[in-house]
């Protein structure tokens, strides 16, 4: 099946029915030449399209329905992978995956967001905005792997923690604060990765590693574009969405300069929803390259690192 079409791409989304049609329409062989030709006109728009998107489209692109999610990238990267549930205070939220996992040649635990694809497992995920009880669980899980002296693997996919009135008498503030002190003195690997949206605290709960990467489309910002909008211009419209997102420079190039990224994995064209085994393959190359060299590391470098690099970001005059 075509992935849905994003408001940039419907001229695509039209050649690649187009495609289809011809594929499916008898006689298919002696269309080869016309398939080809629109195959090769695809992916020249593509290219073109995809490599100069605004910073609201990209955000687009790392909501898209069809993106690989936390559970693709366990099925499609991870040679074993045994979840671990709940946090032992009040019970196990769905939308912080955590679990015992293998990759090439190393033991890992594994934490990431999980949204959710149907209607019925987005409401049971909260839509990736993780409750309390979700934080505590992945700190717990954290805990865990330094007590056997296993890196942590992160996938940062969540347009924010919970925001009800539940989470906060719950201490999600707290929660989230613990987890970002307690991830700066972990004494063991930890590499983090955006696959889809990073959005706020609710990112930032299991952001702090010694090598932050993102996906090519993704995107890692302080709050969302919408958020920023109600606040500055009191409305979020398709006017100001736009200018909020690109205020806010929350593309991988942006987070760059001011370090607060240390890698962008390039995505396959056309993004990771149309090959996700492909970016999948590339999550896992940077991922398995970091782990070999952080576990080179003595604990005491290891750490000492990380604390430099958190001090490094950001500009200062």
């Amino acid at each position: 099946m075509l992935p849905s079409p994003l408001p940039f791409e419907q001229d695509i989304h039209d050649l690649e029915l187009a495609v289809q049609k011809l594929e499916a329409a008898e006689g298919a062989a002696q269309n080869r030449d016309e398939i080809k030709a629109l195959r090769n006109q695809v992916k020249t728009l593509l290219k073109s399209r995809y490599g100069q998107l605004s910073a609201w489209e990209t955000v687009l692109v790392s909501r898209h329905i069809n993106r690989p999610q936390t559970v693709d990238y366990i099925d499609l990267m991870l040679e074993e992978f045994v979840e671990l549930h709940g946090d032992r205070a009040f019970g196990d939220d769905r939308a912080i995956r955590t679990g015992f996992a293998r990759i090439e040649d190393y033991k890992v635990m594994l934490i990431g967001h999980q949204k959710g694809r149907t209607l019925k497992e987005r409401q049971e995920c909260f839509y990736g905005c993780a409750h309390p009880e979700g934080y505590r669980k992945a700190l717990s899980k954290m805990e865990l792997a330094a007590k056997y002296k296993l890196p942590i693997v992160c996938l940062i996919d969540t347009p924010g923690a919970y925001p009800g009135i539940g989470a906060e008498e719950r201490g999600q503030s707290q929660l989230i604060a613990d987890s970002i002190l307690r991830m700066t003195q972990l004494e063991t690997p930890i590499v983090c990765a955006v696959i889809g949206e990073g959005g706020s605290g609710g990112a930032l709960g299991i952001g702090v590693g010694d090598h932050v990467a993102m996906l090519q489309y993704a995107y890692y910002s302080v709050i969302s574009p919408e958020g920023c909008a109600g606040i500055l211009w009191k409305t979020a419209n398709e006017v100001t969405k736009p200018r909020a997102a690109a205020a806010l420079k929350l593309t991988g190039p942006e987070l760059e300069k001011v370090n607060a990224i240390d890698e962008i994995i390039p995505e396959p064209i056309g993004a990771a929803h149309r090959a996700p085994r492909e970016a999948a393959n590339a999550l896992k190359a940077c991922i398995t390259r970091k782990l070999k060299e952080l576990t080179q590391l003595d604990t005491s470098t290891l750490l000492d690192r990380r604390y430099a690099k958190y001090r490094d970001v950001g500009m200062y005059l």
